[in-house]
């Protein structure tokens, strides 16, 4: 019975004690204040995935991520998904948060700068030079020409005014497969489902499955800037760092990397 009695006196103490380490919790609890959320174009995720390890290791915080089309996460911010920091891959759509006084505007930064390419499967990649009038539609013959969807992904409409602007737009327009988000155009090119695609010069770097063919004149279209900004929302103290951070000389190799260029 003495024995019965001390197993049965430990258990009890130790459903108590347990209770009451589960009531408390751990002893250094996560905050949320502990982490940055940041909606950020597609094209950035290798080289902001890179970055915000870098960020974690010197910080000890965590910032978190939703990659998509600028179009998409700007339609969720106005929405009222809660985020701190917006990173778009063209003017247009920070343009359209700020109209709604959805961005902190003393925030606001131009942080990066890319280039608009033609790429294709990278066993049948062939050379292209891209100049007025090159015969795009006869390259792609009955396949499809991948690209961000032209009214909202901001490669798209990048790549859309590039062709409209060497006069070869209405030759291949109905060839356009127009996906989600440029990543999405992407994988339809590494996957072998089209022929060719227009991407931006950091996604082409991020997929061993494609390569460059041709890169668009700089004058074909509109300079292709990603602006980041605090949203109006944030109420996160780290917010700010996190910001300081993106702008450094301790980000900006993982950026290059990638292919960005940075804009001071």
């Amino acid at each position: 019975m003495g024995i019965l009695r001390s197993t049965l006196i430990r258990t009890t103490l130790a459903a108590i004690i347990g209770s009451v380490v589960a009531t408390i919790g751990p002893s250094t609890p996560a905050s949320a204040q502990d982490k940055v959320t940041v909606f950020a174009a597609a094209s950035m995720k290798n080289a902001l995935d890179a970055a915000n390890a870098e960020w974690a290791k010197e910080t000890r915080n965590e910032a978190t991520v939703s990659y998509a089309a600028s179009s998409a996460l700007a339609k969720q911010i106005e929405a009222g998904a809660p985020a701190d920091l917006f990173i778009s891959a063209d003017l247009a759509w920070m343009d359209y948060l700020a109209s709604k006084k959805l961005i902190k505007e003393d925030t606001r930064t131009n942080l990066l700068g890319n280039r608009l390419v033609l790429v294709a499967p990278v066993d049948k990649a062939t050379p292209v030079e891209i100049k007025q009038g090159f015969d795009l539609a006869k390259l792609v013959g009955d396949g499809k020409l991948a690209m961000g969807a032209v009214d909202s992904v901001p490669a798209g409409k990048y790549g859309k005014a590039a062709l409209e602007k060497l006069g070869i737009w209405s030759s291949v327009e109905g060839k356009v497969a127009g996906a989600e988000s440029v990543r999405a155009a992407l994988v339809l090119v590494s996957r072998g489902e089209a022929p060719y695609g227009i991407v931006y010069q950091t996604d082409a770097a991020a997929d061993q499955g494609v390569k460059i063919v041709g890169t668009f004149p700089q004058d074909s279209h509109e300079p292709i800037i990603y602006p980041v900004a605090i949203l109006a929302e944030s109420k996160n103290p780290l917010a700010a760092a996190y910001l300081e951070f993106l702008k450094s000389a301790k980000a900006a190799p993982f950026f290059e990397k990638q292919g960005f260029t940075i804009l001071k």
